[in-house]
């Protein structure tokens, strides 16, 4: 099972929903500002990908954090917290395959995740 984790308007999700489409790629898309996104799906990414490569601190929405919340993200509770409440912190698309999880879109790592 192969899961897409992002937002449809976010240009990176585009691209790999894209690439999947056009490689016949099965998968389920997770539209994670309409349907949520858990607390335990967050720690498990976090376990698998890594917290630092997880938030978007690049974005608008980092931006627009207080100082007190930026320092929250520091810790893993924290973290949580702030990307329930704000899923546009999370970097997109999450890809979900088996038991590997990645985040970012790349042809050439999609193309290695899916042996193309």
């Amino acid at each position: 099972m192969t899961t897409l984790y992002g937002i449809p308007n976010c240009s990176t999700v585009k691209k790999a929903r894209l690439w999947l489409a056009e490689h016949q790629i099965d998968y389920t898309f997770h539209d994670f500002k309409k349907q949520g996104i858990d607390a335990a799906t967050l720690q498990d990414w976090i376990a698998r990908i890594g917290l630092a490569k997880l938030i978007n601190r690049q974005g608008t929405t980092w931006r627009g954090l207080s100082d007190a919340d930026k320092a929250r993200a520091d810790s893993v509770d924290g973290a949580i917290a702030l990307m329930i409440g704000n899923p546009s912190l999370i970097k997109r698309p999450v890809l979900v395959t088996g038991q590997h999880a990645g985040v970012g879109f790349s042809e050439a790592g999609f193309a290695e995740e899916f042996g193309q």
